[in-house]
């Protein structure tokens, strides 16, 4: 009797054992699968492309009239084989899509275009003085000043974290937005925490 409530106390064991490894497993598959999605091209039908993203162009069985990798110009178009320069920026991914197809059309029958944005270098805010990693950030989603500081690594030790302010053109006029960080993290003034926009600013004195 004994042995057989030792051998069951066992099954059991063995079975949590079994099944702590399987989840165990599960969750690692789902780890590698969500860095693999992280690695792929940004695509999206709310994005828009501009000066200075850089896109893949594949055409379906036709390599010669495909680019690895093309940057959209300062005047907004890319170079593409065969059909020459074409306008690039301001359009979807999907639109750019369907304009390359119907161009190709006239070289390559039934055309089957896919673009794939690698770069998004058009959509960036700044952060500048007092942080720790000054310079250009993705805005790849939306994004207030505290997330936008936190992707600038925080402050360095002199900052005036209640004399920050935001910079942003308005009607082609420049115009001077205050935070501040101290009263913010502490609950107050939080309209003050806005969603930032392309080419906004962050000083931080």
């Amino acid at each position: 009797m004994f042995m057989r409530q030792m051998s069951g106390h066992g099954l059991k064991f063995g079975c949590s054992m079994a099944a702590c490894i399987i989840l165990g497993i599960i969750s690692l598959s789902l780890a590698c699968a969500q860095q693999e999605t992280a690695k792929e091209p940004v695509s999206s039908d709310e994005y828009r492309i501009g000066a200075g993203d850089v896109l893949q162009i594949l055409v379906w069985r036709e390599p010669d009239a495909s680019l690895p990798e093309t940057m959209v110009q300062t005047d907004g178009k890319i170079s593409v084989p065969l059909i020459g320069e074409v306008e690039a920026a301001g359009l979807t991914v999907a639109e750019l899509q369907k304009s390359l197809a119907q161009k190709l059309e006239h070289y390559i029958h039934n055309a089957v275009v896919t673009v794939h944005a690698r770069q998004i270098n058009s959509r960036r805010v700044y952060v500048m003085g007092a942080v720790k990693k000054e310079g250009p950030i993705p805005l790849l989603r939306p994004m207030t000043i505290l997330q936008a500081i936190n992707e600038a690594g925080g402050f360095t030790e002199f900052a005036k974290k209640k004399r920050i302010y935001v910079l942003r053109t308005v009607e082609g006029k420049q115009v001077k937005m205050p935070f501040d960080y101290t009263a913010v993290v502490k609950g107050k003034n939080l309209e003050q925490n806005i969603s930032l926009l392309i080419d906004d600013t962050i000083v931080v004195p």
